[in-house]
């Protein structure tokens, strides 16, 4: 069943069904990253020509998703004439979304050897993943779930999602600097505090066929499920006002501490080295190995929140259908379910929800005049917690062929996600200004917005390029 779709009802989807130069895909190894470099490389910020940058803002946002098909549109139309579908078969279904934002992220480089950052970023992360099932798009109630061949197969799934804001402080130092190559190392910290945070799992859910009075129907014969939110959501109230709501919404938070680790190694031409000479920051080769977002988040349950095992004996699709028919809101839902349920127990206290901790390895080459290339690998740590909750990173691989100069620069990253699906984005920089697209087809297909997303930067840098007076000519541009 096809349906008119907004912009909104599709961030809304991608956000409940289901990164720094944090996904800045981009200037990934860039030595014009900045402030922006922070987030994927602590030690990034010291190989820069610039004495110092600001990041203004900076928006990135990425989304993928197997579960939905989104046609009619892309960037170049109007989401009013947008329509949706939940995609039939019978297969495992998957949403992943993330979204940072970058709120005065500021660069100042001490001297040559040592530069600090601090900022302010809002960051979120969230997934959902089921077990295989079957389905189509006429579905109007539980029966005509299990008639799909549903029946007499354990279903599962589970999400969880976290946001949060942080304040960070970076330093960054060289450790060597040798005749052909040198060695810088940075550790950021971030204080946190954790926003909105949500869990759910249902697990060993299912149905056997029978038959009554010559009629077939289901009954339930197990089901398990767990589910929790943060309890700053219990604080809204729609008699308050909404500046008042959002007060409240953001006092019953708790906090949270995070570290990122990383090194940056450069392999020089071999030209002996001075400290007033044009090219102290070339290099032939870059391998930057970053840990990132070693912690978690805190969150303190919603009054809402359960844990719940079992069915009732006689549980029959018709009455599941009947007594999940018309409820609204947290309440009502927990009041239904635990009319279905043996077991209905509340959860109380704290969750911690596991940042997407991963392990990053950059490596940038220079190939000749002002063109590069650059590969980034992510590798998700996150499920070292076991079997904990915890969010994780969509990124996998990404090679970035760029053509970079101090003021112009064109990129085109080719990424391959955890979700095994290739895009090919682009991006630009004139002056101050990163625009960048995640996958192509946002643009030119009408039936690709379920995968990809963008990014948009304004960094404020200063005319004069390096920390002493002389410059380093390899930035200019290529002479004609």
């Amino acid at each position: 069943m096809k349906g008119k779709y907004n912009l909104g009802v599709i961030v809304l989807l991608a956000c409940s069904t289901f990164a720094a130069a944090q996904n800045y895909n981009a200037i990934h190894g860039s030595n014009y990253a900045g402030s922006l470099g922070v987030g994927n490389n602590p030690a990034s910020k010291l190989n820069t020509p610039f004495p110092w940058d600001i990041t203004v803002l900076g928006v990135q946002e990425k989304h993928t998703t197997n579960a939905v098909t989104i046609f009619k549109y892309s960037l170049l139309s109007s989401p009013a004439n947008s329509e949706y579908l939940f995609t039939g078969g019978d297969y495992a279904r998957y949403v992943r979304q993330q979204f940072n934002v970058n709120l005065l992220n500021a660069r100042f480089a001490l001297n040559r050897q040592s530069a600090i950052a601090f900022g302010v970023n809002i960051r979120g992360y969230t997934g959902l993943k089921t077990s295989a099932y079957n389905f189509i798009d006429t579905l109007h109630g539980v029966r005509d779930f299990f008639n799909l061949g549903n029946e007499n197969r354990p279903h599962s799934g589970d999400m969880t999602s976290s946001s949060w804001a942080e304040l960070y402080g970076t330093y960054s130092r060289t450790l060597w600097d040798r005749v052909t190559t040198r060695l810088n190392a940075g550790v950021t910290l971030k204080v946190s505090r954790g926003l909105a945070g949500a869990h759910a799992a249902v697990s060993d859910v299912r149905a056997t066929r029978k038959v009554h009075d010559n009629e077939q129907y289901f009954e339930f014969q197990n089901a398990n499920a767990r589910y929790g939110y943060s309890h700053n959501f219990d604080k809204w109230n729609n008699n308050r006002s909404t500046s008042q709501n959002l007060r409240d919404f953001l006092a019953y938070t708790s906090g949270g501490m995070t570290l990122d680790f990383g090194v940056e190694y450069l392999i020089k031409s071999g030209d002996m080295p001075a400290w007033d000479e044009d090219n102290y920051y070339d290099y032939e080769w870059k391998i930057g190995l970053s840990l990132l977002d070693i912690g978690f988040n805190q969150y303190k349950y919603g009054q809402y929140s359960r844990q719940v095992n079992g069915v009732r004996p006689a549980m029959a699709d018709s009455l599941v259908d009947e007594r999940m028919n018309g409820i609204s809101g947290f309440e009502g839902f927990t009041d239904s379910l635990a009319s279905m349920v043996n077991v209905s127990r509340r959860l109380q206290g704290d969750f911690n929800i596991i940042n997407p901790a991963r392990m990053v390895i950059n490596v940038d080459r220079y190939l000749f005049d002002a063109f590069y290339i650059n590969a980034d690998i992510t590798v998700n740590l996150s499920s070292v917690a076991g079997n904990r909750l915890r969010v994780r990173e969509t990124n996998l691989l990404t090679i970035t062929p760029r053509w970079e100069t101090r003021i112009f620069g064109v990129y085109m990253p080719l990424m391959v996600n955890t979700e095994g699906r290739l895009w090919v984005g682009g991006a630009f920089k004139a002056g101050p200004l990163l625009l960048g697209i995640h996958n192509w087809a946002n643009v030119f297909s009408k039936t690709k917005m379920q995968h990809g997303g963008g990014y948009l930067a304004l960094v404020i840098r200063p005319w004069k390029k390096t920390v002493t007076d002389r410059v380093d000519k390899r930035y200019d541009c290529p002479s004609q």
